[in-house]
């Protein structure tokens, strides 16, 4: 055989085995029922029974409750579904951190390594479906003695092959091996929305951060500027103190004032560093100055730092389906179900292939000569006919871990249903919330003017000019809280529905 002749038939053979189609034992895969129901709950605030008739001050801070000023466009799903993360922040400083977190956090790129690792751990196993042609070529050079020589005489020969092959090639007739390339490929898919999973809580856990920062930073603005208004009335009272206007004990309670204001100040002085640092971890360095909150731009009311989208009306269930680690634990079901086929075609005989074509030669000058052709076919076959019920355990093992799989999604989407309706459930009372304590604030800060000007004269003591600076000083801080939490809320719907609706990003 000639060299283009052998190369030819090994190029033939290739292509049939190629061509050769196999039966798939897996069990045909189904997208399981939804274990929840078919709706998410609406954020629909309860009715509340209000316990004092309104006023006109409390009808003023309703009609302006986060629930109206706040709220971000209502979209349909379908076009949610396409909303990407940056569409949720609309301040500038914010949507630029998470832009410097998603490329610095060490987070992030570990899970995009495990990607990497699962791509190739895959090619390894799909490389399998094909066969391996691998190129050879020997020398053999022997000298026989005469002793052991058929004619008497010393002598040496010479042999030079040179051959293409294919060694131990299974034909797939039953799909095993194609049935563990795809369990090996649901598992690298499996491995990519585990990184969008780290990447979803990357942006929320970077966002939370900018947010309990920008809160901090107001919460120290207020201690200040509290301080120096306590600062100011203890001098007033120090100087009618020297000219006997007021009493030591009135004196000694307007320094307590001052001295909690200052224990304020130092400690939310700390807390705006720690948060920094915290922030800083995520993004994998320093905050850039001109990132950082600006704690005078305006309230979170007034100016939401990270909107999101409203949920739409009666959102379907089915968007849970979407979520990263739903979607990982349906690529592991799905690639159960594939093991399932491999164990099954493990009852059913395995054929291999071992095939070389080339040429040999006794001289090295003539190996590409005519007439040198050489080529060898060995095929195999291997039935199963005892063994000791080990293929069955296989299938056995197989059946269970599908049958695990499907539990863990099934329990993995309850879960999902339960994050996403906590989370609606606490945005349902947010609003109200946020309007009673914007109304106990103004209220106390009304009551701070009418016990100073009573105290100025003469008809309250200090006592209760302390306490209602202690109490506005309290409403106000409570407010900052409620304005990060009703922030904190939609970033939690950001993340417990997979980056929104559907993460495009």
């Amino acid at each position: 055989m000639t060299r283009p002749t052998a190369f030819k038939t090994l190029t033939v053979l290739a292509a049939a085995l190629l061509a050769s189609g196999c039966a798939n034992l897996a069990p045909p895969y189904e997208r399981p029922a939804l274990p929840v129901p078919a709706t998410l709950p609406a954020a629909v605030p309860l009715a509340i029974t209000p316990t004092a008739p309104p006023t006109a001050p409390r009808a003023a801070a309703t009609a302006s409750a986060p629930a109206d000023t706040t709220a971000g466009p209502r979209l349909p799903a379908e076009q949610a579904a396409a909303t990407a993360w940056r569409g949720f922040f609309t301040e500038p400083r914010l949507r630029a951190t998470v832009e410097l977190a998603l490329a610095n956090n060490r987070d992030l790129r570990v899970a995009a390594l495990n990607i990497e690792r699962a791509r190739a751990q895959y090619r390894i196993q799909e490389a399998a479906t094909l066969p391996a042609v691998n190129a050879t070529g020997s020398g053999n050079r022997q000298r026989q003695p005469a002793s052991v020589s058929s004619n008497g005489e010393a002598r040496i020969t010479s042999t030079y092959t040179a051959q293409l092959g294919i060694s131990a090639y299974e034909l797939d007739f039953f799909g095993r091996v194609r049935n563990l390339s795809d369990a090996a490929l649901q598992t690298f898919l499996s491995t990519q929305q585990n990184r969008r999973t780290t990447q979803i809580a990357l942006v929320a856990d970077t966002a939370t951060a900018w947010l309990n920062l920008a809160a901090d930073q107001q919460r120290l603005l207020l201690a200040q500027q509290t301080l120096k208004a306590r600062q100011d009335s203890y001098e007033l009272t120090r100087r009618a103190y020297e000219l006997g206007g007021q009493s030591g004990l009135t004196l000694a309670q307007a320094q307590t004032t001052v001295d909690s204001a200052r224990v304020d100040v130092a400690a939310y002085t700390t807390q705006v560093q720690q948060s920094r640092n915290a922030l800083e971890l995520l993004i994998g360095g320093p905050v850039p100055a001109d990132l950082l909150p600006d704690p005078l731009a305006g309230s979170a009311i007034e100016r939401p730092v990270a909107a999101l989208v409203e949920v739409p009306p009666a959102l379907p269930s089915t968007v849970l389906q979407q979520r990263p680690d739903v979607v990982a634990a349906e690529e592991l079901l799905k690639g159960a179900q594939a093991s399932i086929g491999a164990a099954r075609a493990a009852f059913f005989p395995r054929i291999t292939l071992t095939a070389a074509a080339g040429v040999a030669s006794g001289e090295l000058s003539s190996l590409f000569s005519g007439g040198n052709g050489a080529w060898s076919f060995v095929p195999s076959i291997s039935l199963p006919i005892f063994t000791g019920g080990s293929n069955q355990a296989n299938l056995d093992v197989a059946v269970a871990q599908r049958d695990i799989q499907l539990a863990t999604y099934e329990k993995t989407l309850q879960v999902a249903f339960r994050e996403v309706a906590d989370a609606l459930a606490q945005r349902s009372t947010l609003a109200e919330r946020l309007a009673a304590q914007q109304s106990l604030t103004e209220a106390t800060g009304r009551t701070l003017q009418l016990s100073q000007a009573l105290f100025r004269s003469g008809a309250y003591s200090y006592l209760e000019v302390l306490d209602a600076q202690r109490t506005l000083y309290t409403a106000q801080q409570t407010l900052i809280t409620l304005r990060l939490a009703e922030q904190a809320n939609r970033l939690t719907l950001y993340r417990v529905l997979g980056g929104g609706w559907a993460d495009a990003s």
